[in-house]
């Protein structure tokens, strides 16, 4: 079982090996029954929004179904070609 602060500040990367920035931030769907996480925020703009900032037009949040792995320190999302 992971923790949800776990996934915090890893590197988040293409299948294809092209770096996309650091997950600072998460967001996700409350359920009655469940917290259901459904997408990673990335980027400097993820952390401002950890921050408190208000959400800036460049946010980049991916969403959760695209992670295909979490491989040591780096969340692996799928190609979107």
């Amino acid at each position: 079982m992971r923790t949800l602060s776990s996934l915090l500040r890893r590197d988040v990367i293409t299948q294809s090996g092209t770096k996309l920035g650091r997950c600072y931030e998460l967001r996700g769907e409350l359920t009655p029954t469940a917290l259901h996480v459904t997408g990673i925020c990335v980027g400097h703009h993820g952390l401002l929004q950890r921050l408190g900032i208000p959400i800036h037009p460049k946010l980049t949040v991916i969403p959760w179904h695209m992670v295909s792995s979490i491989e040591g320190k780096r969340i692996i999302v799928r190609d979107t070609n």
